[in-house]
C-alpha cells in the first residue's frame, strides 16, 4: 500500500516515505529505485525525491548504476542506493560483574572494534563508572573514532533496569545499583542516547536476532522459534523471556531476575552452571575426595573453573562426569521450571560457559523429561559464546537508532551544516 495518500500535512508526509524508504536499506547490500517502488508502493519521482533527501542527510550513498556494473543491459539503466553504514556508530557494552566488553559497530552492525578486561567485582560504583568510561574511551579510540561519531549506546548490566535504564532500590538489593551506577547520566553527558538493559534480556535480544538471520538466510523455511527463554548460565541465573516474538520485561523490567530459585526443590539458589562445578570441583578436592587418576587434581585450587571440569568429563573423567550429572538434574529442575510457567519452544542456555556445555546439556534433557508432563522443550546451547551481550546491546542501540532516525542528525551532516 502506498504511503502517500491519506496525509495531510506534506512535511509529514515526507517524513513518513522517508522512514519506510530508509526501513528497507538497513538489511540490503544495495536497492535499486525499482526494488523501493515495490517495497513502498510510492511512485517513481517520489521514490527518487526521498532518497535524495535522505543522501543530502547523510543517511544514504548512490552507488554506480547497474549498466556501469555490468549487472544490467537493456533499458533505463537502475538508480542504486544503500545505506551509508559508517555515517555513524554505535556502541554496545557487556558491563558484568567480573568482566567488561565494549564494542563498536557500524550501521548494518558489523563490528569495527572490541575492547575486554577484566574489572574488581568488589568496587565502588565510582570505580566502575569510571572503569566502563574508560573502557569506552579505548574501544573508540581503537576504532579511530570521536565521541560525535557516536549515536547511541547500549549497556547490559547484571541488574533489572526500568525503562528509563534505572535499576530498582530496594532493601537488601545495593548489588543492583552497584552494578548499574547511573549509566544513562554518564553517558548522556556525551550527547549519546542511552539504553541500560538488563543483560540476560539483551542476550535473548542477541539470540532473536541470530535466529531471524539463519530463518532469512534459508529462505523463511526455518521456523524461528518465536517463543524462548535465554538463561545467562555463569556465575548466576539470569532469563531473558521471548514470549510470541516479543520481549517480556515485567513492570519494572525484572522478568528475568531468578531469585525464585531459591524456592524451588532441588535448587535452592540461582548460581549459574559455572559457579557450580568450580565450586563443586573444589569442594570435592578439599575433601580429598578427588583421585590421583583424574587430571582435576593437577590444576592448580584457585585456577579450576567449570571450563576444565568439563572437558574432564567429556574426556570420560569419572569425577567430573559425576559433577556434571550433579549439576545436569539440578538444571533439569531449573529448565522444568521455566517451561512450566511459560511453555517455550526452547532454552537456550549462553554466556562464556555455553561452548563447553554439550556432554551436559545432553544429560540435562533426560532430567527434563522426568521432570515436566509434557513435550520438553529443546535446551540448547548458544552459538554466540562471551559475545552474547555485547551483540544484544549492538541490536538495542541499532534499533533505537532505526526507530529515531529522522530525529538524529548524523556527524558527516552536523559538519557539512557547519561548513555552510
Amino acid at each position: 500500500m502506498a504511503l502517500s495518500t491519506g496525509v495531510s500535512s506534506p512535511s509529514l508526509l515526507r517524513r513518513m516515505n522517508a522512514a519506510e524508504v530508509l526501513r528497507h536499506a538497513w538489511s540490503a547490500d544495495a536497492v535499486t529505485a525499482s526494488d523501493l517502488i515495490a517495497l513502498t508502493g510510492l511512485t517513481r519521482s517520489t521514490v527518487l525525491g526521498v532518497c535524495d533527501d535522505l543522501i543530502d542527510h547523510g543517511w544514504m550513498v548512490s552507488l554506480a548504476d547497474a549498466r556501469s556494473t555490468g549487472e544490467y543491459r537493456k533499458g533505463r539503466p537502475a538508480r542504486r542506493y544503500a545505506l551509508a553504514r559508517s555515517a555513524g556508530h554505535v556502541v554496545g557494552v557487556d558491563a558484568g560483574r567480573h568482566h567488561l566488553t565494549a564494542v563498536v559497530a557500524d550501521l548494518r552492525g558489523d563490528v569495527v572494534a572490541r575492547v575486554a578486561r577484566r574489572i574488581d567485582p568488589d568496587g565502588t560504583a565510582d570505580d566502575r563508572r569510571r572503569t566502563v568510561s574508560r573502557l569506552v574511551d579505548d574501544v573508540l579510540d581503537e576504532a579511530s573514532l570521536r565521541d560525535a561519531d557516536v549515536l547511541a549506546v547500549a549497556l547490559g548490566v547484571p541488574a533489572p533496569t526500568d525503562a528509563e535504564g534505572r535499576s530498582p532500590i530496594e532493601v537488601g538489593a545495593d548489588f543492583w545499583v552497584l552494578m548499574n551506577p547511573d549509566y544513562t547520566g554518564l553517558f548522556a553527558e556525551r550527547g549519546w542516547a542511552v539504553v541500560v538493559e538488563n543483560d540476560a534480556n539483551l542476550a535473548a535480544v542477541a539470540e532473536a536476532a541470530a535466529a531471524s538471520r539463519a530463518d532469512r538466510e534459508v529462505g523463511g523455511g526455518a521456523g524461528a522459534a518465536t517463543s524462548f527463554v535465554t538463561l545467562l548460565a555463569g556465575e548466576r541465573f539470569g532469563a531473558g523471556f521471548v514470549l510470541d516474538g516479543a520481549l517480556v520485561r515485567g513492570s519494572r523490567g525484572a522478568a528475568g531476575e531468578m531469585r525464585l530459585l531459591d524456592l524451588v526443590e532441588g535448587v535452592g539458589s540461582a548460581d549459574g552452571l559455572g559457579a557450580l562445578l568450580r565450586d563443586w570441583a573444589r569442594a570435592a578436592r578439599e575433601l580429598g575426595t578427588v583421585p590421583a587418576s583424574s587430571p582435576l587434581r593437577a590444576i592448580p585450587l584457585d585456577e579450576l573453573e567449570a571450563p576444565a571440569v568439563l572437558a574432564a568429563a567429556d574426556a570420560g573423567d569419572p569425577t567430573a562426569l559425576r559433577l556434571v550429572e550433579k549439576a545436569a538434574e539440578r538444571f533439569g529442575r531449573v529448565c522444568a521450571m521455566l517451561s512450566g510457567m511459560l511453555d517455550v519452544d526452547r532454552i537456550v542456555v549462553a554466556g562464556a560457559v555455553a561452548p563447553s556445555l554439550g556432554l551436559l546439556l545432553d544429560r540435562t534433557t533426560p532430567w527434563l523429561s522426568r521432570f515436566t508432563h509434557r513435550a520438553a522443550p529443546e535446551v540448547v546451547a548458544s552459538t554466540l559464546g562471551d559475545a552474547v551481550v555485547s551483540t544484544g546491546a549492538v541490536e538495542r542501540a541499532l534499533a533505537h537508532v532505526r526507530g529515531h532516525a529522522l530525529e538524529l542528525t548524523l556527524p558527516g551532516a552536523a559538519d557539512a551544516t557547519r561548513a555552510s
